[in-house]
């Protein structure tokens, strides 16, 4: 069977012809897309995509060329409307793993500030005031065991960590917003 015999035929929905047609150039068009790939599953699930569209649209395609021609440039272009659709997947994959990235980053960076910026504060304290704080919030202390330590009464520990407290809240606002 000729081309232009088989194009005839094929738009007269003749299926010996599509038959035909499919057996011709179906591994020829899987071995085409496969070298293009290295996906044979891709490159049959192409050719077969191709083989449904020229059956669909039989009576409305005019192919020009021949039909080797017609098949190997809709299957080629096919294959570059995949990588497309491919390229957009993994450019939005990408964008979204730099955008949970700068989010982890950012909010440990964030955190990590905040820590330093409190650690400064804390280190402008009087020294009196500080071991007090440092005794009662980093060491765990009571009051009572912070006066013992440092030899002071129990209402200084209690005016030193209040003087601690108040200067901290007044410089940290921004901390916590």
């Amino acid at each position: 069977m000729t081309d232009k015999e088989l194009k005839n035929d094929l738009k007269d929905g003749k299926e010996i012809a599509y038959k035909t047609l499919f057996y011709k150039y179906y591994n020829w068009l899987c071995n085409y897309i496969y070298k293009l790939s290295d996906d044979y599953a891709l490159s049959e699930d192409i050719v077969q995509d191709i083989m449904i569209k020229l059956w669909e649209n039989r009576k409305t395609i005019n192919i020009e060329s021949s039909l080797k021609n017609y098949l190997f440039k809709s299957c080629h272009n096919q294959f570059l409307q995949h990588i497309r659709k491919e390229k957009i997947k993994l450019d939005f994959l990408e964008s979204l793993r730099w955008d949970i990235l700068y989010d982890v980053y950012s909010d440990d960076d964030i955190l990590e500030a905040k820590v330093n910026k409190l650690h400064k504060l804390i280190n402008e304290l009087p020294p009196k005031c500080k071991a007090v704080f440092m005794k009662s919030k980093f060491e765990k202390k009571k009051y009572r065991e912070i006066a013992e330590d440092m030899n002071i009464s129990i209402k200084t520990v209690e005016n030193q960590m209040s003087k601690a407290l108040n200067y901290l809240r007044e410089h940290a606002t921004c901390l916590f917003l």
